[in-house]
């Protein structure tokens, strides 16, 4: 009688439709923080999609749409407004109305909230991961808690868009007032990720153990669609040949198409469990790219850019490795995007045309295979990129042979993705970074090409404009793009900053990413969006049926 008892309750928890009360997802990097204006990573994205939400986003059909406001501001409504500022320039003035939301202890979200994330963002210690959005702020009007104005000082075609997210101010402008420059330090989102009062999405975080998994529950006072798990665990699996293993034993029920399985393994994965899983191979705003630190004085010379990118065969790396299902990109604009041109300089694989621009450059001479200069020194330099990914392990591999062909040394470093992360937000990289951006559609790429983004000391290191790139004419673009209304218009001076990049090669492009969703059948409601605004920016309608 026991012995059949014990079965029955086996049988019970292990059925399909009790277990998936509760999913068990995994992805490749863990988070270097979880505090939402800190650091740029997509780790900390996904889960941050989870607990909280931006005030607006773009969706999976890359139309913006409102997250924590009621109606998108308009020029048209009048809910927008072109004004002149004191200084005799033209701003823009935006009223906004909040939807009723609240913070997982209990606390209301309201404008004093957004009215504190602006004091952090705008403060120059606070360490935030890029203050110009913050700084343009010039006025904010609270006119109650669910309604506030708010002024920039310059007019943009994407004035309705607030894509930052919101910090508490019942708990963290304590700490942030006891201490500007080390509040990134001692934000309760690391010392006490756990509070409830950090989270106001449909999940809030119960346990965090860092760099290997993260706890979600369902929020009590989310004011959204009831989510359908009542636990979801994220597991931290930094080798993607582990990853892979992980979901065929069922240790995991789905890898986030973001940031899990490679494509080649994905490729492999659907030609043997297919009948289990629906692929979905969506092309993406993601390019991989190798950023180079411009300090070095060894690629100082834009010739020598020019070369290193001449000697890379990207397009056989694209059919080899991907299938050439990832294509080559000329900039970190995308095709998919409206505003891609495609007159920027293409850079074939050239080897011969690589060689003279080296000699050109100064590398003339060649000595136990390697070019030297003048003074003789070795064109030897460092990639570093994130360990545990394969393929990104084989591109480096990839390039590191094709550039010795050229007379080129190139040395391999890899490092665990939230060290590299750290690194780079310091400039710590002697050489060369291999990693993706992702992009919202029509984004301007202000933060990372613009030289008030480069990140140092003084400024606490805010900005992403890593390589130290400083071009007039390339700030005078981007700057006159953000500005420009007129859709065509502002198409012609993407051009020019397409251009530009393609010239000076302040960052080598390698390929578009297509991010692989191996999707279990079972789980609905995943949808895949292809840009910054991830898929777990829904997550509430993800749902298990078996």
């Amino acid at each position: 009688m026991m012995r059949r008892l014990l079965l029955l309750l086996l049988t019970l928890f292990t059925s399909p439709a009790f277990a998936k009360d509760e999913l068990a997802l995994a992805m490749t990097q863990a988070p270097g923080t979880m505090n939402p204006v800190i650091g740029s990573m997509l780790a900390k994205s996904l889960i941050r999609n989870m607990i909280a939400r931006p005030i607006t986003a773009y969706d999976p059909d890359w139309n913006l749409v409102c997250m924590v406001c009621v109606e998108l501001p308009s020029i048209e409504k009048k809910t927008a407004r072109i004004v002149t500022l004191a200084d005799g320039r033209q701003g823009i003035e935006t009223d906004v109305a909040l939807k009723p939301m609240t913070w997982g202890d209990g606390t209301p979200v309201t404008a004093k909230d957004i009215a504190f994330t602006l004091e952090v963002g705008k403060h120059p210690l606070s360490g935030v991961a890029s203050s110009e959005g913050y700084r343009r702020i010039v006025k904010f009007d609270i006119k109650d808690d669910l309604h506030f104005t708010v002024t920039t000082d310059r007019v943009t075609f994407d004035y309705n868009s607030f894509d930052f997210q919101i910090l508490p101010a019942h708990i963290e402008k304590p700490i942030f007032d006891a201490n500007p420059a080390e509040y990134r330090n001692k934000t309760a989102y690391d010392t006490d990720p756990t509070n409830p009062g950090l989270a106001f999405g449909p999940y809030r975080i119960a346990e965090l153990v860092p760099g290997n998994r993260i706890v979600l529950v369902p929020n009590p006072h989310w004011t959204g669609e009831k989510p359908h798990f009542r636990r979801i665990v994220v597991k931290i699996i930094e080798n993607t040949a582990a990853l892979e293993a992980n979901l065929i034993s069922g240790n995991v029920d789905y890898v986030l198409g973001e940031l899990g399985l490679s494509l080649d393994q994905a490729l492999a994965f659907e030609k043997r469990h297919k009948d289990k899983y629906d692929l979905i191979y969506k092309p993406a705003l993601i390019y991989e790219h190798i950023d180079v630190n411009l300090d070095n004085p060894l690629l100082k010379d834009r010739r020598v850019r020019q070369a290193l990118l001449l000697s890379i065969d990207r397009k056989a790396i694209s059919e080899k490795l991907f299938a050439g299902k990832q294509p080559v990109a000329n900039s970190d604009i995308n095709p998919l995007d409206p505003m891609y041109s495609p007159t920027a300089r293409y850079y074939g694989y050239d080897p011969a045309a690589a060689k003279k621009l080296l000699d050109e450059a100064g590398f003339a001479t060649i000595r136990n295979g390697l070019r030297t200069n003048a003074a003789g020194e070795r064109l030897s330099i460092e990639l570093t990129t994130t360990a545990g990914n394969r393929i990104r392990e084989q591109v480096a591999q990839v390039i590191q042979s094709q550039l010795r062909q050229v007379g080129i040394e190139l040395r391999l470093k890899a490092e665990p993705p939230r060290i590299f992360s750290e690194a780079l937000n310091r400039r710590n990289f002697t050489a060369l970074a291999m990693y993706a951006w992702v992009s919202r559609p029509q984004g301007v790429p202000r933060s990372t090409l613009h030289s008030q983004e480069i990140p140092t000391a003084k400024n606490a290191w805010s900005g992403q404009n890593y390589p130290a790139y400083a071009n007039p004419e390339m700030d005078k673009a981007l700057d006159a793009a953000e500005r420009e209304l007129d859709r065509d218009k502002r198409r012609a001076l993407f051009g020019e900053i397409q251009r530009l990049y393609a010239e000076d090669l302040p960052v080598l492009p390698l390929f578009f990413r297509v991010d692989p969703f191996v999707i279990p059948k079972a789980l609905k409601g995943v949808r895949p969006t292809g840009h910054l605004n991830s898929s777990t920016l829904w997550i509430e309608q993800w749902r298990w049926e078996p």
